[in-house]
């Protein structure tokens, strides 16, 4: 079977292009703070198997490690695997359209009410249950990787460099990157 055959198979038992728009526009909807790879995870890998959890993964690895939102990222790479380069840009249109709308109307209503002393009582609790939703997706999206050893190291040492020390994102790639690709190298078990 050539190549081109392969890919037109593949393309074959992919979800359409609407289906790829509604269901990313509906991830940007109903996500909020942080939640948003959480629920990128619950579409692509748990509802519809359009992603193993292992491709999830990959995916996040390679988004976090890009400028830019790490959301949008994912979605560009699932959407390029999906349905190709207009699979990439109807998953990211889907994506951010309706943050941007709701962002655009609550500054609006932000800019106009910003004195109100209810304000700040109301974004105080929209980011205290930010957090809390960040540390359950955290928790679900390090799956499996919680009960290794040499996973749980790694964690715990990119916590530690981050959150202690400080350092900025591509310093902590560049000093964990090595010592993952190591620990992980083929043969070794977890």
């Amino acid at each position: 079977m050539s190549s081109q055959m392969q890919d037109d198979a593949q393309l074959a038992q992919s979800p359409s292009l609407g289906d790829l728009f509604i269901q990313f526009l509906i991830i940007g909807a109903v996500s909020f703070g942080g939640g948003i790879i959480a629920y990128e995870r619950i579409l692509l890998v748990e509802k519809r198997k359009w992603l193993s959890a292992d491709e999830f993964m990959a995916y996040l690895a390679i988004s976090q490690t890009m400028p830019g939102l790490n959301s949008v990222n994912l979605a560009v790479l699932a959407g390029d695997h999906l349905r190709g380069w207009r699979g990439a840009v109807i998953a990211t249109l889907g994506l951010i359209f309706p943050g941007s709308l709701l962002v655009l109307g609550f500054g609006m209503i932000y800019a106009s009410a910003a004195d109100h002393p209810s304000i700040n009582f109301i974004l105080a609790g929209i980011a205290a249950a930010a957090t809390g939703l960040l540390a359950a997706i955290t928790y679900k999206i390090g799956d499996a990787h919680w009960r290794h050893v040499k996973s749980l190291a790694i964690i715990v040492v990119t916590f530690i460099l981050m959150s202690i020390f400080k350092l900025s994102l591509p310093y902590v790639i560049l000093i964990m990157a090595p010592i993952s690709l190591y620990l992980y190298r083929p043969g070794q078990t977890q």
